[in-house]
């Protein structure tokens, strides 16, 4: 799902809830993906280091490189990226510069997306292609087992259940750690649930957008995470946008800071997944992780 740029006011500003001479961290706290995998909550999403329209390689290869290594440099230890953002090439781009992973370090993928050159997302969900992807996920990423492999929409044409049972297999037989879905109904995490155990479930969800709030409480009732993606609105915070500047004031911080301040206080399984490909963004997003909203805002932010 592309995602517009951010505004460029936020390219300078990294962040005064920082204490001057405390080196900037991922401060948020832990969360145990498939109750073994522990990841801090705020990770950092893949796409945006690709082409335009998620097709090809950026224009700044090694700028995208350095994105990433500083990431982890920061702390961040949960990543995700999909084999149809480039298509191939975040994958690619996460290995040559990541690998052989840190012990630590959660990635993740997801299949079940064609791409164009027209920068379309057609979903395949037949069974032989979800095989297909994540075997060439598996030697784009260079590793023999991925460890959250996320189905990334439901293909209309294709049996649900098919789908998730062909993943299912693959998970049977150690290729897969942990599965993930995308985009789905809680009918469709039930079903899914009926196959395999589901780790997480990735939707979109942020300040301004809660159409997946349903979801979010299934997964809050199952102990599974929940990956909401266009955590910033891709920048529209729309109506909110006055109630998150009056707070991200009192805190001498940006809106989308408190942003994602917000998700990370909404709820316990919250995984939020800001993508970037500027360091001075990533280096505002993780220095949003020491903010802490209080019940009152949260109201606000909340009405």
């Amino acid at each position: 799902m592309p995602r517009t740029s951010l505004p460029s006011g936020r390219a300078t500003y990294v962040a005064a809830v920082r204490p001057p001479g405390v080196p900037l961290r991922n401060e948020s706290d832990t969360f145990e993906i498939g109750g073994e995998l522990t990841v801090h909550r705020l990770g950092f999403g893949a796409m945006r280091i690709t082409g335009e329209d998620r097709i090809g390689e950026p224009e700044a290869v090694e700028n995208a490189k350095r994105v990433l290594q500083t990431a982890v440099n920061l702390g961040i230890d949960f990543i995700d990226t999909a084999d149809s953002y480039g298509p191939g090439v975040s994958e690619r781009l996460i290995a040559e510069t990541l690998a052989p992973y840190p012990e630590d370090l959660v990635v993740a993928t997801k299949g079940g997306l064609l791409r164009n050159r027209e920068g379309d997302w057609i979903p395949s969900g037949h069974p032989d292609y979800l095989r297909n992807a994540h075997l060439c996920s598996l030697d784009r990423l260079r590793t023999d087992s991925i460890d959250l492999y996320q189905y990334h929409r439901p293909d209309p044409d294709v049996d649900f259940e098919a789908s998730v049972a062909a993943l299912a297999e693959l998970k049977d037989e150690g290729v897969i750690r942990h599965l993930g879905l995308s985009n789905v109904t809680v009918e469709q995490l039930d079903l899914a649930r009926d196959i395999v155990d589901v780790a997480t479930v990735q939707n979109a969800y942020n300040v301004g957008d809660r159409d997946a709030a349903d979801v979010l409480d299934a997964c809050e009732a199952n102990d599974i995470g929940f990956v909401p993606y266009f955590p910033l609105a891709a920048g529209d915070l729309g109506e909110r946008r006055s109630a998150l500047s009056s707070v991200a004031e009192a805190h001498d911080a940006t809106p989308y800071q408190v942003a994602l301040a917000w998700l990370l206080q909404h709820s316990p399984v919250t995984l939020p997944i800001p993508g970037t490909s500027s360091l001075a963004h990533l280096r505002e997003n993780v220095a949003a992780t020491r903010l802490d909203l209080t019940d009152e805002e949260m109201k606000r932010l909340d009405e």
